[in-house]
């Protein structure tokens, strides 16, 4: 299926802005999805298209974040395990399950993503009372519960990678002792992973559209750079509003197809 001049132009701009936002608080899969679809690209096609072109921009965001990683070896390996068997798993559910329960999941997916989005700030806000009122420090590896959820979150991101992220920094931010750049920069890393092992499995059993791969990779590299840099400085209001209205319009495509 050939693009036409705007539908690329649409696709790579996409692309940078999710590298942006996953870098800086995740669900960019929230802007390219709905752009895939709009140029026709068959759901299942346009997540799997995704997934790929979306790992340079993970490898950015987490390059960009390396002062952040510094120390953190051990917990990045911990957790990249089930990332990297929660990543598989949901990958193997996409193909496994017929595409019109895709396209039923789907929006559910995407609605409850946009909640954690919006919801984001209070979660925060909530876990830092409960420290504050009962004094306890929490693990710093976060121990057996932290990586159940994080595996369990990375089956989620295998199967469709919008606002695992959020799940991510959420799970961590109750459960790690540790500040929100570092728990961002580990973020990063753990979606690169999923993102790469759902991709690879991709490869040897789906069809990709190989021009929206090459248009979202080039773009995301890009804004993976842009989030690690700037993003600090963006509002993070503004940020949940573009990926709200975006997350919305996705949902209502779904629901008219």
């Amino acid at each position: 299926m050939a693009l036409s001049i705007w539908e690329i132009l649409a696709v790579f701009a996409a692309g940078v802005g999710a590298g942006t936002i996953n870098t800086i608080v995740g669900s960019g899969t929230l802007i390219t999805f709905p752009v895939l679809l709009a140029t026709g690209l068959p759901p299942v096609t346009a997540t799997v298209s995704n997934a790929l072109g979306l790992i340079p921009g993970s490898i950015s965001g987490a390059i960009g974040y390396r002062k952040e990683l510094a120390g953190q070896r051990r917990r990045v390996l911990r957790l990249g395990v089930g990332a990297a068997i929660g990543g598989l798993f949901g990958a193997t559910l996409l193909l496994a399950l017929p595409s019109t329960a895709f396209e039923t999941i789907v929006p559910v997916l995407v609605a409850l993503a946009l909640v954690l989005v919006i919801l984001q700030p209070r979660i925060s806000k909530a876990v830092q009372r409960r420290r504050e009122h009962t004094g306890t420090t929490p693990r710093t590896d976060g121990g057996p519960l932290l990586f159940v959820g994080l595996t369990l979150a990375s089956v989620y991101g295998g199967y469709f990678t919008a606002a695992q992220g959020i799940i991510y920094l959420s799970l961590m931010g109750m459960l790690v002792d540790d500040t929100m750049q570092r728990l961002n920069a580990v973020k990063n890393v753990l979606a690169a992973v999923v993102n790469t092992i759902a991709a690879l499995f991709f490869l040897f059993v789906a069809d990709f559209n190989w021009t929206a791969v090459v248009l979202i990779a080039v773009g995301s590299a890009i804004g993976g750079q842009i989030g690690a840099k700037v993003g600090r400085r963006l509002s993070p209001t503004v940020l949940r509003g573009l990926i709200v209205l975006v997350g919305t319009a996705a949902i209502v495509q779904l629901l008219l197809r």
